[in-house]
């Protein structure tokens, strides 16, 4: 049947479709990939983008009924054979003029590619501004007429709402239906939020909605909701209609940088013994010295034992009570406890807000609300900031970005700073990745490189650099590392005078006010990654005649193209822009990776260092992280199918 190739509940795929037991060796992923691994198709693509102008340019001279049937024409062919090339470019050309119609926007050739792009199970490297969420919406819009259930995964819940809001009446013309799932949507009204054609989501409430629809499977009865929603509501069994197809924004950040984040799906329990023990372990783990004790490895974010002091917490716990006889347990809980208060830092890796511990997204800046550390680690670090511990959360499901996604049937996405992980994606995903040509050639002028010897001298330098360019009525973003880092240049500011604005995971709830005045003729914004990543900064009246926005980045992210999202805030659309690297050398990735002569050199040396060793200091230490990481997320994966062959059906959870 030839309706067996598209992904849609029904007879052919069951109704819930999903790729299960999903194997990159496997020779049926290997054919799959085989066309993937070969050069991209760039002039086809142009050529596809040629033949869909053309197409649109004629549905101008047809009227509202006519172009009503040739719309129902197109997606009845679709049903029927599937989504083969000339009925893709009829439907973008459909979509097109539709988008014409209702957003009073004709979409650029490169838009058209990239919506191409992602329906051929690619990824599309798409520079930042050149119009990322429209072409999301073209691709989606189109795999709808085909009848196939799409999730559109933006980064937050900001960015959810804003795009589906501003695409809605492209959508309608087109008679398709978008809904949005957010966190504060009610486990009552999701399963009628899944029921649209397209769907625009976090990629954190999908995956727990998907551990839901499993637990509710598994037991033949709808899971229990959570404790927040409604009585009532829909009687279906799950929540969503499979996996049948997702375009993922910010693809490198979701398959990469998250890939091994572990979305547990948990219960809690209270347990009084449970909370005497933690207390004991962080009083055990306060008096062990380090480096006799015990080694921190900061970069796995995790405390060693020693011999001497697994022997010496033998000896500590002897009157403390049973539950300390395991010794294997014992040293993980003190290991854990460790880790909780020498590794852990606030407004670092978390907030504390009414009376809280919130996790901080270490790729966006943002705040992780109902997320929380495993194996008591959430509760000792509560503990050590004076505050109630939660109560214990005992595991019912879990699973990775890594694995979640590798179970869609149809996959596509995009990015402005995908290249870096290419390989990776290929391997993992079986995704090739394709680069859309720019619009307009970019204006984006990048500055040397400064390396400075401390923090201190840091902010000076960002404080003089930024202050200049105001002053010539350009507007100003610097970029730091975490929520501290940006109070820290805050208060510098504020102590010198100068008006500013702060965007940390602090300030989230007004992000979009923010966002908005920043590219105001002098205004200077201090953010997080907060603002690297679906952060569109129109500039002000007359700056662009002045030079744009300029980009100071403080920041020293452990993945290259995390940096190179906040250098994209600039220069977009064909606008100048201009943007400079101001670095201390004693930032703790490149501390804890280059000789210390080397370090002493460079900041030292300062402007007179040459750009390549500049380079060299900045790159080398991202390079070997990514490398490490690398390592990591492959081992995770080559454990993840070792368990799916021993679990019965290739299912494990």
């Amino acid at each position: 049947m030839k309706t067996a190739a598209l992904p849609v509940p029904g007879l052919v795929l069951g109704p819930y479709p999903e790729r299960s037991g999903f194997d990159p060796e496997a020779l049926s992923h290997w054919v799959q990939g085989l066309r993937s691994r070969l050069p991209a198709p760039k002039r086809r693509y142009h050529g596809f983008a040629l033949r869909v102008a053309a197409l649109e340019s004629a549905l101008g001279e047809l009227n509202a009924n006519t172009l009503k049937k040739r719309l129902y024409d197109v997606q009845a062919a679709m049903s029927r054979d599937g989504l083969t090339e000339a009925l893709m470019a009829e439907a973008l050309a459909l979509a097109s003029h539709a988008c014409l119609r209702t957003l009073g926007l004709r979409p650029y050739p490169t838009q058209l590619v990239a919506a191409r792009i992602m329906l051929d199970n690619r990824l599309a490297e798409m520079a930042t501004g050149e119009g990322k969420t429209l072409a999301a919406g073209l691709c989606a819009a189109v795999a709808a007429l085909a009848g196939i259930p799409v999730h559109v995964v933006t980064a937050n819940d900001y960015l959810v709402a804003r795009d589906a809001a501003w695409l809605q009446p492209l959508f309608q013309a087109l008679g398709l239906a978008a809904g949005t799932v957010t966190q504060p949507l009610l486990h009552a009204q999701r399963p009628q939020a899944y029921n649209h054609d397209i769907v625009y989501c976090t990629a954190k409430e999908l995956v727990f909605d998907y551990l839901r629809d499993g637990l509710a499977r598994a037991r033949n009865k709808p899971f229990p909701a959570p404790p927040h929603s409604e009585p009532g509501g829909s009687h279906r069994a799950t929540l969503l209609r499979g996996l049948c197809m997702a375009v993922v924004d910010e693809a490198d950040s979701v398959l990469i940088d998250e890939a091994c984040v572990p979305l547990v799906l948990s219960e809690r329990r209270e347990n009084a013994g449970q909370m005497a023990y933690h207390h004991q372990a962080l009083d055990l783990a306060a008096r062990l010295v380090a480096n006799t004790d015990f080694v921190l490895e900061e970069q796995n974010m995790a405390a060693v034992l020693s011999g001497h002091g697994r022997d010496r917490l033998e000896t500590e716990t002897a009157g403390l009570g049973l539950a300390w006889r395991n010794r294997l347990h014992r040293d993980e809980t003190v290991a854990t406890a460790l880790t909780a208060l020498h590794l852990y830092v606030r407004d670092r890796h978390y907030v504390v807000q009414d009376h809280r511990v919130t996790i901080i997204d270490q790729a966006t800046g943002r705040l992780a609300p109902g997320r929380a550390w495993s194996r008591g680690l959430q509760q000792m670090i509560e503990i050590r900031e004076g505050l109630p511990p939660s109560a214990e959360n005992t595991t019912v499901a879990q699973i990775t970005y890594q694995r979640f996604f590798r179970r869609y049937l149809r996959l596509g996405g995009m990015s402005g700073t995908l290249r870096e992980a290419r390989g990776e994606l290929q391997s993992v995903y079986g995704l090739s990745v394709v680069e859309v040509p720019l619009r307009s050639p970019s204006r984006r002028r990048v500055l040397p490189i400064r390396l400075l010897p401390d923090r201190a001298a840091q902010w000076d330098a960002a404080l003089g650099a930024a202050l200049e360019v105001s002053r010539a009525g350009r507007p100003v973003l610097i970029g730091t590392d975490s929520v501290a880092e940006s109070d820290a240049l805050s208060r510098r500011f504020a102590a010198e005078g100068i008006a500013h604005a702060l965007l940390n995971a602090r300030q989230d709830e007004d992000e979009a006010r923010i966002v908005a005045a920043a590219g105001a003729a002098g205004h200077i914004t201090i953010a997080t990654n907060m603002a690297g990543r679906g952060t569109d900064i129109a500039l002000g009246d007359g700056v662009a005649a002045r030079g744009g926005l300029h980009v100071i980045c403080c920041q020293h992210n452990e993945s290259r193209h995390i940096d190179r999202q906040l250098v994209g805030r600039c220069a977009r659309q064909g606008d100048p822009g201009s943007a400079q690297t101001l670095l201390a050398v004693d930032k703790p990735l490149i501390a804890q990776t280059l000789p210390r002569w080397l370090l002493l050199r460079a900041g030292a040396s300062g402007p007179a260092l040459p750009q390549w060793l500049a380079r060299a200091v900045v790159r080398i230490p991202q390079l070997l992280e990514e490398g490490r990481r690398r390592v990591q997320r492959r081992e995770l994966l080559k454990n993840d199918l070792r368990a799916n062959r021993l679990a019965p059906g290739g299912h494990i959870e």
